[in-house]
């Protein structure tokens, strides 16, 4: 059962050279205040596992990231993550890619700790030629066929943001997707869990399926107003502020004015700059 945390104390918990599952997918409903503390944190040399976006690409950003596996690295609206982008293209970052379906097998593998689970996923695509550490394996059944062996995507944490948890860590989503963020929790050793409002044991109203997270696969849970900001903000994507990141991205003077109007404070801090941008905006 998890217990109610802040932020710094969630990743102060956190050591380099981790395995770091991010839910979310691409750029939507992404724990983006923690994400945000480990940019400002020491932490180096992190594996991310992650159905990758803007999570991504502010920690290669940073320096903090040694090896990405993923099966893509997008803002959704802006085809690639720019500075993934980046840091691919100098060679800064290690990268295991994944299909998407191989993906979502390789966090059921873990979820069930299991070694791998088969899939036709992978056959006969490039996926095999640049992963060559990839298995197959041969059906024991009549039909003998042949399978891609994915690898269990075992994570030391996994980071989650839900629109509503409980102070006990279950977790409520309320958007269209619940994404893959319960297979996220169940395959890290430790779950740690954001919310836009956290309520007492009890009031987690609402259908069934839209509990995600369950309380026994948490270890801590934070509430962060805004805290998926740009990806979420209760009523969708930002998607002036994305196209602003994605703008600073692409020049390294915008990017350095960027960080420091946004990133260089704590979350409070960036929750004030955001809405100070926004009044400007005329948004």
């Amino acid at each position: 059962m998890g217990v109610v945390m802040s932020v710094e104390e969630i990743v102060g918990s956190l050591e380099s050279g981790m395995t770091i599952g991010i839910g979310g997918w691409g750029s939507r409903r992404k724990p983006m205040a923690l994400v945000r503390a480990i940019h400002r944190s020491a932490l180096t040399d992190l594996t991310i596992v992650s159905y990758g976006g803007p999570d991504v690409g502010l920690l290669c950003a940073a320096g903090k990231v040694r090896r990405v596996v993923a099966p893509f690295v997008t803002l959704d609206s802006i085809a690639l993550e720019p500075h993934f982008r980046a840091a691919r293209q100098r060679g800064a970052v290690e990268f295991t890619e994944y299909d998407e379906g191989m993906f979502m097998f390789g966090l059921l593998a873990a979820a069930h700790r299991l070694p791998f689970l088969p899939t036709r996923a992978g056959l006969g695509s490039d996926v095999m030629r640049v992963n060559p550490g990839l298995r197959t394996v041969r059906s024991p059944y009549e039909d003998q066929e042949e399978l891609v062996a994915v690898p269990a995507l075992t994570m030391d944490v996994a980071l989650v943001h839900m629109d509503v948890a409980d102070t006990r860590g279950n977790g409520r989503y309320l958007g269209p997707d619940p994404y893959m963020d319960d297979l996220f929790a169940k395959a890290a050793g430790r779950c740690f869990v954001s919310c836009e409002r956290m309520v007492r044991p009890g009031e987690l109203d609402g259908p069934p399926q839209t509990l995600l997270v369950s309380r026994m696969h948490v270890t801590g849970v934070v509430e962060t107003p805004g805290g998926g900001h740009f990806t979420d903000r209760g009523e969708g994507r930002d998607e002036a502020f994305q196209r602003h990141y994605a703008a600073s991205a692409a020049d390294p003077e915008a990017w350095a004015a960027f960080a420091d109007r946004f990133l260089s404070g704590d979350e409070a801090a960036y929750q004030e700059a955001v809405q100070q941008w926004r009044e400007e905006e005329g948004r």
